[in-house]
């Protein structure tokens, strides 16, 4: 089996790198331990305590690449050297105001700036919520009407995408532009539509994010296929599973409407698959980014890539990974091939802790997926012992 190759996967890694994974991962397995953990990193950080040089040495150096993009520059080589290509993520989460939405702007296009010429970042990244308040995507997603005031915000908003889609298009990368809860999407969906009608003519460069644990994306993506079609404009896909359940869940109890999770763990599978097939039918008008750690579904759209006699390295299918996991699955896919790009987050260590926590919870509620990682770094540091290297 491709994935079970722990020699590829980790070929990067030393000995003391491979020590602090397994570490990590064991304490990631043991889901008390993460909710008091982010409980006194929380109080920390608040307290402005000096934890920055234990999270550094620890969690921050295993899921970032740095603290600059400049800085993470060094692992972008390094993985280019195993044939694995790098997505910059400015990963600074948080409420921001107009100067903090400006300054994470400011701070995106920088990381598009060093794709220029640069084979090894094809993409660029970035998340709606640092483009604009969340607040008032909410808004506009339920339909109410804007104070002039905030129609002049939402200008400001369109006209940093509209930036960034330049930009894009200017030094011949692709946008990956992430998903959101679902009561403030469909602010994003509609001027993500807008933005493929005006830039994804002639080539793809906008992608949406269809979170695929939502019940309703299957048709949303039919739907804006087939709207795109009739308009003459191509569609960039990232497809995930989601990161929001247990948010999701509460919030429509709370609220008194139906979830629009699904109702098990195999409907989203179901679902995933079959966005995969609908893809691959149309595969030359709708470009794939897979943004999964799923193996299954890795090995799934090997098949169809190779049932529909498609070039492994074809412009519109690109597998993807964060940074610090999954690394069985980007290495051993690019040996094999593909075209795997992992994500490399970044950032002021203190800045990036919301995005380390939210990292750290999601793997805790990833059925099998911290086992995974402790057995494949479990059989690679076997293997080292007894070859020696």
């Amino acid at each position: 089996m491709l994935f079970e190759d722990t020699q590829t996967a980790f070929v990067l890694k030393s000995d003391a790198d491979l020590d602090r994974a397994y570490f990590l991962f064991r304490l990631i397995a043991n889901a008390p331990l993460v909710r008091i953990g982010t409980t006194v990193t929380n109080f920390a950080l608040k307290s402005h305590l000096p934890i920055e040089g234990l999270v550094r040495a620890t969690v921050f150096d295993h899921f970032c690449s740095g603290t600059t993009a400049e800085e993470s520059l060094g692992v972008v080589e390094k993985l280019k050297s195993q044939g694995v290509a790098s997505i910059l993520d400015y990963s600074v989460e948080g409420d921001k105001n107009e100067i903090d939405l400006d300054t994470c702007l400011a701070k995106t296009l920088e990381t598009f700036d060093f794709s220029k010429d640069n084979l090894a970042l094809p993409f660029g990244v970035f998340k709606p919520t640092g483009m604009g308040r969340f607040g008032l995507y909410e808004k506009i997603s339920a339909g109410k009407a804007l104070t002039s005031e905030e129609q002049q915000e939402w200008e400001r908003v369109e006209k940093r995408y509209e930036q960034l889609c330049d930009r894009a298009v200017a030094l011949g990368i692709r946008l990956l532009i992430d998903a959101e809860e679902s009561w403030i999407q469909p602010a994003i969906d509609t001027l993500l539509e807008k933005l493929m009608a005006k830039y994804n003519t002639d080539s793809i460069v906008v992608y949406n994010t269809l979170q695929m644990y939502r019940h309703d994306r299957l048709d949303y993506l039919m739907v804006l296929h087939n709207k795109a079609q009739k308009q003459g404009f191509k569609i960039g896909i990232k497809l995930v599973r989601g990161a929001y359940m247990e948010k999701e869940n509460l919030r429509a109890q709370q609220h008194h409407y139906p979830t629009p999770i699904c109702n098990s763990k195999l409907q989203t599978d179901q679902n995933f698959d079959a966005a995969l097939d609908y893809i691959f039918k149309n595969i030359e008008t709708i470009a794939l980014f897979f943004g999964s750690h799923n193996e299954t579904s890795a090995y799934k759209i090997m098949q169809l890539i190779e049932t529909k006699n498609l070039d492994k390295n074809h412009p519109n299918i690109w597998f993807g990974q964060l940074y610090g996991m999954s690394d069985h699955i980007s290495f051993n896919l690019a040996k094999a091939g593909y075209q795997v790009a992992k994500y490399l987050p970044f950032g002021p260590v203190r800045d990036v802790m919301p995005y380390l926590i939210r990292r750290a919870e999601e793997n805790t509620s990833v059925v099998g997926q911290t086992t995974r990682e402790l057995d494949l770094i479990s059989k690679e540091r076997k293997r080292r012992k007894i070859s020696g290297n």
